[in-house]
């Protein structure tokens, strides 16, 4: 196994890792989605209760970042697999783009894959036709 295939190997573990970790801090606005339902619901009654349509907009924001969360989570762990069976190289590129904004370790690992993928001879890798099981 020479250091390109190492390379990658590893960073198909990353992606994993990486994607489990955005999948968990992506539910944090959870607490703000149970605020919001709480506001509409009628959960803070009295002269000071805050407008059902803060509710609402919480409501709103927290559901989007959640899913938008998930989503990226999902495309990192897609990613790796990508990146084990050598597949899908462009896509590849695009998630460790987008891995960028997920800081400190999602720059880490979008920077290093990258890297990675932009050399020729791992350019070949993903080109070189998918070896068929033994007969």
């Amino acid at each position: 196994m020479n250091s390109d295939e190492q390379h990658l190997n590893l960073l198909e573990i990353f992606h994993y890792i990486v994607g489990g970790l955005t999948a968990l801090f992506a539910t944090f606005p959870l607490f703000h989605l149970a605020l919001g339902v709480a506001m509409v619901s009628g959960a803070f009654a009295g002269k000071d209760a805050p407008p059902a349509v803060l509710g609402w907009v919480l409501i709103a924001f927290a559901a989007i970042f959640m899913l938008c969360g998930w989503i990226l989570a999902v495309c990192l762990i897609v990613a790796g697999r990508m990146l084990g069976k050598r597949k899908n190289r462009t896509f590849c590129l695009v998630i460790a783009a987008l891995a960028c904004l997920i800081q400190p370790f999602g720059t880490i690992l979008g920077v290093f894959t990258i890297v990675v993928l932009m050399r020729d001879s791992v350019k070949a890798l993903f080109e070189a036709p998918a070896a068929s099981p033994a007969a």
